[in-house]
């Protein structure tokens, strides 16, 4: 049994308890150990068989029984009994974005619905808006995911961050190899898109059958299909199907380019080229009416044969990128050497990991000039957030810092997260937010409000003179929440008018907003801050995650507010 395997049998484990009332602690032990198994790059059975999956983190002698009991019966006998008491398909529902648990079996308890047949029926005649907390936006969301599933299928889609980990480590595996040429990762994942389905990976090879061995026998591999001079289809212990493709070095541009432009990228690419009395395809491209036949060893090839200056992978989605790529005005995307300093961490003050002279020393080590430090304010609800006095306290303690370890190469900032209540007001007085030197206002509660009073909650922030910036302005959380019910072009008007930046969260499960509002907002005029929201030392890192999303957005240093210098960027505030 693989690993992704096991990890969804403790996910069913997880969430039928939660449906069940268990104690939230015991659930979110099993969904942990979900996360630790799906994640290993090892067969966690075979460890579990010998006794040794308590080595890994969160797996402790409990569980390591029942994936052995898995391993034997074929479930888990806890979730046996457990849907002896539910209809094991109520478990289906729950992974709807924006349908919790606790929402299906109120759903459950009131109106009997356990199918996602039954669900759709009753969101389509408006049968669930009248229960206490839904309404027809929810009925809206869940139409709308369950279209989704059918079209794309439940689960197949995985975060970037969890995919390009994987992915990189099996290209550097490729590389070290004797026979390897070039090993390039392709397809969504070097797009950099939100999701990916799977891992393309692109290679040359002195000896192709070598290298596609090679792969099959990499320890992040569990099955694989018969490895030839091509290339090998295999997929890793945690479920990733991977294709390695191998070409000939001339041939190297046109597989790359081709598995790298989306569907819609690639369409385009072809309608010019027939345009042009050409076809283009992985091979080459090739004369309609002719023998003639251009292989390029480089992608630049490809776009320069079609009268195209190269376009950057993150741009090709099949937008206005080829019309700019032929008038030539392509944008110099912004890079993360480009940025100076990171505007949105948290320390142990709030919900983070680490100190904030860890984190500190943590930005120092980047190479940044600043980091604001940005710990959550007092009504944000996770029960440890900072209180006024406790954040005066930590403006002291950053001027502290500043005076002993800071110089005109790098200084912390005082700054919070403040939450954004109901009515658009803001968690701390003025006279307190006049004592930092940076303030991010987000949303944390209340998210379910209809589309008007949401949008003009956050426009209330928004033009707030001392909100600094905008932080993860949709809410949405990939593959689990959907955005809030909102008019983001209005969200950006009156950034625009205000002077307030926002922010593009680096979190890989938000990065929010998304390249396309982002584009709108940096066209609108609003400054567009890369943040990592890191709470703890190693997520500065995030930063790839919120620079992609910018680059995909098409946006140019100059587009970014944090790639000036402090005294710069405070100029813009």
């Amino acid at each position: 049994m693989h690993n992704a395997e096991i990890a969804a049998a403790f996910r069913e484990l997880g969430t039928l308890y939660e449906l069940d009332g268990a104690n939230r602690f015991r659930v979110l032990a099993y969904r942990d150990a979900a996360r630790t198994i799906a994640e290993s790059p090892v067969p966690v059975g075979e460890l579990a068989r010998a006794g040794r999956a308590t080595e890994l983190e969160g797996i402790g002698d409990t569980i390591q029984e029942k994936i052995v009991a898995l391993l034997d019966e074929g479930e888990i006998p806890a979730a046996r009994k457990l849907k002896q008491r539910l209809p094991a398909t109520l478990v289906e529902l729950t992974r709807l974005p924006g349908v919790g648990a606790k929402t299906v079996r109120r759903i459950y308890d009131e109106t009997g619905i356990a199918t996602l047949e039954g669900l759709r029926a009753a969101a389509a005649a408006g049968e669930l808006s009248g229960l206490r907390g839904l309404g027809p936006k929810f009925e809206q969301n869940v139409l709308a995911a369950l279209d989704r599933i059918e079209a794309e299928g439940d689960g197949e889609r995985r975060l970037l961050s969890d995919v390009r980990e994987i992915g990189a480590e099996l290209v550097a595996g490729l590389r070290s190899h004797a026979a390897a040429g070039e090993v390039i990762l392709a397809g969504s994942a070097r797009r950099w898109a939100d999701t990916c389905k799977d891992i393309d990976i692109v290679a040359t090879a002195s000896d192709p059958t070598a290298l596609a061995h090679a792969l099959i026998g990499h320890d992040l591999i569990g099955e694989a299909g018969n490895p030839s001079a091509n290339g090998v289809r295999a997929r890793t212990h945690n479920g990733i199907a991977v294709d390695l493709r191998i070409v000939p070095a001339a041939e190297l541009g046109n597989l790359l380019q081709h598995l790298t432009g989306s569907a819609a990228h690639n369409v385009k690419l072809r309608e010019r080229a027939q345009r042009m009395g050409l076809s283009v395809s992985e091979h080459g491209i090739a004369e309609i009416e002719g023998d003639a036949v251009t292989r390029c060893a480089d992608e630049a090839g490809v776009y320069a044969r079609l009268g195209l200056d190269y376009i950057e992978p993150e741009l090709r989605e099949g937008r206005d990128e080829i019309s700019l790529a032929e008038r030539g005005e392509l944008p110099e995307l912004v890079t993360v050497a480009d940025i100076r300093g990171d505007l949105h961490c948290h320390t142990t003050l709030s919900d983070g990991r680490n100190t904030l002279a860890e984190m500190a020393a943590a930005a120092r080590d980047r190479g940044y000039a600043y980091l604001a430090i940005t710990d959550h304010s007092a009504t944000h609800g996770f029960g440890d957030d900072v209180q006024a006095g406790d954040l005066l306290r930590r403006v002291d303690e950053v001027a502290a810092y500043n005076a002993e370890h800071g110089s005109r190469r790098f200084r912390l900032l005082a700054g919070s997260e403040v939450n954004i209540g109901a009515d658009g007001g803001l968690d701390y007085p003025d006279d307190v937010l006049e004592r930092l030197d940076w303030v991010i206002a987000s949303v944390h509660t209340s998210f379910r409000m209809s589309k008007r009073r949401m949008t003009d909650r956050i426009v209330a922030a928004v033009r707030h003179p001392l909100v600094s910036c905008l932080g993860h302005p949709t809410g949405r959380l990939l593959l689990r929440r959907e955005p809030y019910d909102l008019d983001v072009d209005a969200v950006i008007a009156a950034a625009a008018e205000a002077g307030t930046m926002i922010e593009i969260n680096g979190n890989p499960s938000r990065r929010d907003l998304g390249d396309r509002h982002a584009r709108l907002a940096a066209e609108a005029g609003v400054p567009i801050v890369c943040t990592t929201d890191a709470h703890r030392t190693r997520t500065l890192a995030n930063m790839d995650f919120a620079v992609a999303t910018a680059r995909r957005a098409g946006l140019s240093a100059k587009q970014v507010a944090n790639t000036r210098t402090w005294a710069q960027l405070r100029k813009l505030l």
